[in-house]
């Protein structure tokens, strides 16, 4: 048994290794070229946050193979010898917490800062506005965890009549009881009336993990509703919508053309803007505009990335052809398997969450016998349909990014992504990624019970007072579960439409 949870750790270090030096990778190769060399700071906690995210997300399957390490013990004492799980959740999310809220605003506001300013003037403007923000923050949290930081557990109070032991023992599975004529104890056929409320109060970080989670649960049920589809969908019709063959010079000539027209009227327009911010009239309509210029310079970047696509050019055209088709056909069998992981959450989420009682433990039971299989099978399974469901969320938020103009949009682009946005980026997969573990733990309950997680998240957070009837009436799977029905009939209505070049852009006045 030692040497099981020996392994454990060993493989729990290795794993936190590759993570590291995975998220090390993407920030060499997705960063701008105007960030090498420079902005440490930002990119050791962008390395930091992917990585928490990562781990937190793999916690979950490995909290499973903590609770069964010590499953067959031999001797007493055999559990004490696994790994603290409860306390690393809390380390984690208290981590998580506060990178989110704290550190990457402080690295946002210390990146975009005026650069004609010193270090140290960067570095106190930044401290002002997170100091305000903690202050806030934390009066709140002390008032609220003061007010309403209780755990409100519904109990029953059983009791039994006594009677002597009899001289033959005849309970059985028909006669559970020793009383022959109810064939139940009077414990269990007790009424309602013997319901209890048992109140206890709940520790400050055990708190803070659940309003973090209440905040990622709402957009964790917009982003990841509407990128539960639209991942896999977008896929698929991207390869319908694909370029059937290369088009002649002229089209060439006269798209690119259209494109230099809308490049032109973007550059008057960002002109435009930079005189109105150096005339200090930064208004309502400025910042609109702002956002609108953000969206169509992405937009613009698509479409030249499509016209290069339809025409490819230089001396290995015939290989760039190639690799593009080639690219379309890998989109089109990942959004097929893509969507058949999506109609399976879907399709657990109503058997198993929104009927009461479930009618099936599907997925929770897939698991279970790929374990037995081989242990390891059940647990990447396990892990993969929690990683699909974070992608999901960051699909979604990116998609609704871009057809609203209220959202600060902070694209991800290889070789092209600067800090700020990185930042953006980590902050919400940090802040997601604490309720994609509470709805899996929830999800697959059946498959993670007694674990430390499901002890955090299932029966701490879904009885906290003010906070338990939007998991007892199952607020966040609906409008999840809503917003993913949206979604498809959206994309099987309006998925396979050619996308035509934008028109002349124009600022709002």
């Amino acid at each position: 048994m030692g040497d099981f949870n020996l392994a454990l750790v060993i493989v729990a270090i290795v794993v936190c290794v590759l993570v590291f030096l995975f998220n090390v990778y993407l920030l060499v190769n997705y960063q701008h070229p105007d960030d090498a060399n420079q902005a440490y700071f930002p990119k050791f906690i962008v390395v930091l946050g992917l990585s928490i995210a990562a781990i937190s997300i793999l916690m979950l399957p490995a909290d499973v193979a903590n609770r069964q390490a010590c499953r067959h013990a031999i001797y007493n004492g055999a559990c004490n010898l696994t790994l603290p799980m409860k306390d690393l959740w809390l380390a984690i999310y208290i981590a998580d917490a506060l990178l989110v809220f704290f550190v990457i605003p402080f690295a946002m506001f210390y990146y975009e800062g005026d650069q004609d300013k010193s270090v140290w003037k960067r570095i106190k403007s930044a401290l002002i506005w997170v100091t305000l923000t903690a202050i806030i923050c934390g009066v709140l949290l002390g008032i609220l965890y003061e007010l309403v930081g209780k755990v409100d557990f519904t109990v029953r109070h059983l009791s039994s009549t006594v009677r002597d032991f009899p001289r033959t023992w005849t309970t059985s599975s028909r006669q559970p009881c020793i009383d022959p004529r109810s064939k139940q104890c009077a414990a269990y056929s007790s009424g309602a009336a013997s319901e209890k409320i048992w109140t206890m109060r709940t520790t400050f970080p055990e708190y803070v993990v659940a309003l973090a989670t209440i905040i990622g649960s709402v957009l964790f049920s917009i982003f990841g509703g509407v990128g539960i589809f639209a991942l896999p969908l977008g896929l698929i019709f991207s390869f319908i919508r694909r370029p059937k063959a290369v088009i002649t010079r002229s089209q060439y000539i006269k798209g690119a053309t259209d494109l230099g027209k809308k490049a032109r009227d973007l550059k008057k327009a960002v002109d435009t803007l930079r005189q109105e911010e150096r005339s200090g009239s930064k208004g309502k309509s400025w910042r609109k505009n702002i956002k609108s210029v953000e969206k169509e310079l992405l937009i613009l970047e698509d479409d030249v990335k499509a016209l290069e696509e339809m025409y490819p050019q230089g001396e290995e055209a015939e290989t760039s052809w190639a690799i593009t088709v080639l690219g379309y056909l890998a989109k089109f069998v990942l959004g097929i398997l893509g969507f058949i992981v999506s109609v399976a959450w879907v399709a657990h989420i109503i058997i198993y969450l929104l009927i009461d009682p479930p009618l099936s433990p599907f997925l929770n039971e897939v698991f279970v016998k790929l374990d037995d299989v081989w242990g390891l099978i059940g647990t990447a399974a396990f892990a993969f349909f929690c990683f699909y469901l974070l992608l999901a969320v960051i699909a979604g938020a990116m998609l609704i990014g871009l057809r609203l103009v209220f959202i600060t949009i902070h694209p991800m682009k290889w070789g092209g992504t600067l800090m700020n946005s990185f930042l953006f980026n980590v902050g919400l997969i940090l802040l997601c990624s604490i309720s994609v573990i509470q709805f899996c733990a929830t999800a697959f309950g059946y498959y993670a019970q007694a674990t430390s997680a499901q002890e955090i998240f299932g029966h701490t957070l879904q009885s906290l007072r003010g906070i338990k009837y939007l998991y007892k009436y199952n607020v966040f799977p609906y409008i999840f579960l809503g917003f993913a029905i949206i979604t498809l009939v959206y994309y099987l209505i309006f998925g396979w439409r050619r996308k035509k070049l934008s028109a002349k852009f124009q600022l709002s006045t």
